[in-house]
């Protein structure tokens, strides 16, 4: 098996046995895949702020933004343009390479978008990253978004076709899919994954991830999140995931997946560091950095640079993104490629 391969073509059987591999096995399938496209030993680092809070029309049953539920949230308009750029900039300085701005919208209206475009023209200027998450966009504002110089959109497919209707009905799966492909045809880059822990079953997260693999072009960030269960919303009683199942979806990402950013999203301040640890090994290579993740707890940015230090790693630098140096790491790993190449011919 070619370590760099991207398929389109993933079967629900192959997934499936991907995922029950000997769990060893698995890990270093991953890890050997992980190696071969990436440097091993660093994360990239985003921050996530939420521009616009709470009351969000969308009835998605693990969020505490949905004006469905009664949580403890505080409901917040569209922040100004310089307080974003004020986060952005403190961001920057704490090591963030990208900076994300999330607004709890089905869509984002003809009159928010001229401040949305302001946002990012602003922190681009600060040479970070950019991505937004801000509901279902249509060809006309994803091309939009595109000329304000955005650089990445995150529209989650949360999980597989089949449960979906289980967790959302104010929007459908398709729609999802079609945000995705209007990203696309706009020229941005796409953000994508999806929440696992939600009461679904095994299953649900090979379907989850045989979607995102099989798009025509797979997202260059795959966010994986573990469900936060809030006070109020319909899933606060859900079963605990088994950690190993989470771990497992992460490798069978990064096996899928190989070019792409597989990040740990939502859900690490219930993980320890051993677990985050396994996640680093099996291909996770991107975190979300900050006290806040929107509105759930993420751990505190010192907790995690002491992290990434002991596990002597180090946080991927803007000057990585160049294709110079792409080329010089993988370079590198030709040995690590070399052996793990074995692997599959054994």
């Amino acid at each position: 098996m070619e370590l760099a391969t991207v398929r389109h073509d993933w079967t629900h059987s192959e997934v499936k046995a991907l995922f029950e591999m000997p769990f060893n096995d698995l890990l270093f399938k991953a890890a050997s895949v992980h190696r071969a496209n990436f440097n091993p030993n660093e994360v990239q680092i985003s921050t996530l702020l939420s521009i616009k809070t709470g009351a969000c029309p969308e009835d998605c049953k693990y969020c505490p933004q949905s004006g469905h539920y009664k949580t403890d949230l505080e409901r917040e308009r569209l922040i100004e343009v310089e307080k974003v750029v004020e986060q952005a900039r403190l961001a920057k300085q704490k090591g963030a390479t990208r900076f994300c701005m999330g607004a709890a919208w089905s869509d984002p209206k003809d009159r928010d978008m001229p401040y949305i475009s302001q946002m990012v023209k602003e922190v681009k200027a600060l040479g970070l990253e950019t991505c937004m998450t801000l509901g279902m966009l249509n060809n006309e504002k994803a091309h939009a978004l595109r000329d304000a110089g955005l650089d990445y959109y995150n529209h989650n497919l949360d999980t597989s076709p089949e449960y979906y209707e289980q967790i959302i009905s104010t929007r459908t799966f398709q729609d999802r899919l079609d945000t995705i492909g209007n990203v696309r045809d706009a020229g941005m880059k796409v953000c994508s994954g999806g929440i696992v822990g939600m009461g679904e079953q095994a299953s649900d997260r090979y379907g989850l991830l045989m979607q995102l693999a099989n798009l025509p072009q797979q997202p260059e960030s795959v966010p994986i999140n573990m469900l936060v269960k809030v006070k109020g919303t319909p899933l606060e009683n859900v079963d605990d995931l088994d950690q190993f199942e989470f771990i497992r979806t992460i490798a069978t990402a990064r096996i899928m997946m190989p070019h792409s950013y597989v990040r740990l999203s939502a859900g690490r301040n219930a993980m320890n560091e051993q677990m985050q640890s396994m996640c680093f090994f099996a291909g996770a290579n991107s975190i979300f950095y900050g006290d806040k993740l929107l509105t759930t707890e993420n751990p505190e940015a010192d907790a995690d640079m002491q992290l990434i230090k002991k596990l002597g790693m180090n946080p991927e630098t803007a000057e990585d993104y160049s294709d110079e140096a792409v080329a010089a790491s993988l370079s590198s790993q030709v040995a690590d490629k070399a052996t793990a190449e074995l692997f599959y011919e054994a």
